[in-house]
């Protein structure tokens, strides 16, 4: 991989933050975290860890990252109710990537989308069938609605089809999501990214 400027990281599960992946790819520069969640990666080889609290922001070259209200939970061990979680608006040079990190789905996605203009937003699809039963994420026609309710222009999506977090066959998220754009009219609006390909969008 090449040199990493800056690393983001939406909640502290093990799935999300992996102390030996980060202890990997930290030389010398910053990471954001939520709030909360610093102690975690203080060991980590990062020049600066950066805790934010929802709706503030972070300066970074052109860059404004500011982390965001989602519906999860952000506890790393059973008593950690004091960790935040969320995802991060990623705004320079004029555009606007949301990361969503984990979500179910909720109103708070109509305020994300009044606070910018989202070109593109990377959306949870998958374990949606959790062991537990709980609501704890999206599928993906709800991956769809919170698209619209932000107002965002494309969806990526993420958080499927690499380790069977949910009950779901692991192939259906993404199934299930072009299928939904197909109906809404939004498929050329959605991109299922092959690993290792870039792609160019066009926001005009």
């Amino acid at each position: 991989m090449p040199y990493i400027d800056l690393v983001l990281i939406t909640h502290a599960h093990f799935d999300h933050l992996h102390i030996p992946s980060l202890r990997s790819i930290a030389a010398g520069q910053p990471v954001v975290v939520p709030e909360g969640v610093g102690s975690v990666v203080k060991n980590c080889a990062f020049s600066k860890v950066i805790e934010l609290d929802y709706w503030s922001s972070y300066d970074f070259g052109d860059l404004k990252v500011t982390f965001t209200p989602t519906k999860h939970w952000g506890a790393r061990y059973i008593h950690d109710t004091y960790r935040k979680f969320g995802g991060y608006l990623i705004e320079g040079s004029g555009q606007t990537i949301f990361h969503c990190g984990d979500s179910s789905m909720f109103d708070g996605f109509k305020e994300i989308g009044k606070r910018a203009e989202i070109d593109v937003a990377l959306m949870p699809i998958g374990a949606y069938q959790a062991p537990s039963g709980r609501p704890v994420h999206m599928n993906p026609e709800e991956a769809m609605a919170a698209m619209e309710m932000m107002g965002a222009q494309h969806l990526i999506p993420m958080h499927y089809g690499t380790f069977p977090l949910g009950g779901e066959p692991i192939a259906e998220p993404s199934i299930r999501l072009l299928a939904s754009a197909k109906q809404l009219g939004r498929d050329k609006f959605v991109h299922v990214m092959d690993e290792g390909h870039p792609a160019v969008f066009s926001l005009a």
